[in-house]
């Protein structure tokens, strides 16, 4: 026959219980936060801008500061017609440009084979981190090993 426990034992067990699930939580927390590393120039606002936006959606970001994109871009198969300000990588996938958060954490769900990442060429007004008003549709594409591409995303209202 089992013996009941005390009062006191109770009161202990559960504090340690909370206090394990305590030292667990922020650690569950951090690993639920997709990772994002942004290369970008010292100079560029709208990059820490678009980075704004992506740690609003969940993302951790670590900066990388380049005055040499192009090198990056080079290291990473980012093709001239592809190319933004800025280069990021999550999840083993190159993420060019202001490619907004919810894009890219359908990327990371999805998981395509086929997809090296996506890109938004140049700097669209409202893209996110451009933030331009009034609101002008634009393209989030998505791109293979060779450059070929193709419409991930269509943005048609802000």
């Amino acid at each position: 026959m089992k013996a009941a426990i005390g009062r006191r034992d109770a009161l202990v067990r559960l504090g340690a219980l909370a206090g394990v699930a305590a030292g667990l939580t922020p650690g569950l927390a951090a690993q639920a936060k997709p990772a994002i590393t942004v290369y970008k120039d010292p100079s560029c606002g709208c990059c820490s801008k678009w980075m704004d936006h992506m740690k609003a959606n969940g993302f951790t970001a670590t900066v990388t500061e380049s005055t040499d994109m192009a090198a990056v871009k080079a290291r990473y198969h980012v093709g001239g017609s592809l190319a933004s300000c800025h280069t990021s990588i999550a999840g083993g996938y190159v993420i060019e440009g202001h490619v907004p958060a919810a894009d890219v954490k359908r990327l990371l769900a999805e998981k395509p084979k086929n997809v090296a990442g996506l890109a938004i060429p140049g700097m669209p007004a409202s893209a996110p981190g451009m933030d331009g008003s009034p609101f002008v549709p634009f393209e989030v594409l998505a791109f293979d090993a060779t450059g070929k591409t193709s419409i991930y995303a269509k943005h048609a209202k802000g």
